[in-house]
């Protein structure tokens, strides 16, 4: 299926991902690559220890979840549809920013490379979406556009049931300091990004933590 034909519907879908076929094909590539050392190294130890044939089944074992959670975060693709998340990996889910019962912000750490995230929780089985609101290498980074940055502010600050004004204001907060110039070390997002501690693969920032933040803006 074509991005026109995903894209079509009676409301307006904004992607709120990177249309980048050859950035992906590097990052499955690379990917494919790491499964493949990490499978080998695990088989070759169990393969010392217990022959090849369970060498080979301890690497196949080892690469299989991989390459599933691999091939997931290849496919993922995430748009805003009114005040609504479809996400689609295997299949297409909605997920209600309004409606939504619980929101946190996580930061992932993956070799130097943060990124920050919104997690949405509808509190219905499989109700749950991501949108990655930035992600950050030393002093750079890119951030989701200006118009996709207030769509989702204007969404989250109609969510009662979760605080949402609370993520809602953080949003806006970025947008103000891009409109200022601000360089990317000044804004909201980044200083979040650089204050969670090394060392943790994903944190979970809650609403309490981002409001105690939040107010500390100006």
């Amino acid at each position: 299926m074509s991005m026109e034909q995903e894209t079509e519907g009676p409301s307006e879908r904004l992607a709120l991902f990177e249309e980048d076929p050859r950035g992906r094909r590097r990052r499955g590539i690379s990917g494919l690559i790491g499964v493949v050392i990490v499978a080998a190294a695990f088989g070759g130890v169990a393969g010392l220890i217990g022959g090849t044939l369970i060498g080979l089944v301890v690497a196949l074992v080892i690469a299989l979840p991989l390459l599933y959670v691999m091939a997931v975060s290849i496919r993922r693709r995430v748009w805003l549809e009114g005040s609504t998340l479809l996400v689609r990996t295997w299949g297409l889910r909605r997920v209600d920013l309004v409606a939504a019962t619980r929101l946190d912000l996580v930061i992932g750490d993956v070799r130097g490379s943060r990124t920050v995230s919104l997690l949405v929780n509808a509190g219905q089985r499989g109700k749950v979406g991501k949108v990655d609101l930035a992600v950050f290498s030393g002093t750079g980074g890119r951030e989701l556009g200006i118009l996709q940055l207030r769509k989702l502010a204007n969404a989250l600050m109609n969510n009662v049931e979760a605080n949402g004004l609370v993520f809602g204001e953080l949003l806006v907060a970025e947008l103000k300091a891009e409109a200022r110039g601000s360089g990317v070390a000044e804004r909201p997002l980044y200083r979040l990004a650089s204050v969670a501690p090394s060392g943790k693969y994903v944190q979970r920032f809650t609403m309490e933590a981002v409001s105690r933040f939040v107010a500390t803006l100006d």
